[in-house]
């Protein structure tokens, strides 16, 4: 147990982190790409209930 928890140590210690401003850049891109499908799946979602509610 005790090797595991020093290899995953050394490990931790070879990762490559993201700046700030690389995590800026993400996370901007996460929530952007969000709202975009948000609003897709808004639009979808009320085209099909107006054509549902038109043939029902």
């Amino acid at each position: 147990m005790i090797k595991f928890f020093k290899s995953v140590a050394h490990e931790m210690y070879l990762v490559t982190w993201p700046t700030a401003k690389q995590n800026r850049h993400d996370t901007g891109t996460v929530i952007t790409t969000s709202v975009l499908f948000a609003l897709f799946l808004g639009v979808l979602d009320y085209l099909f209930s107006v054509l549902t509610q038109m043939f029902m």
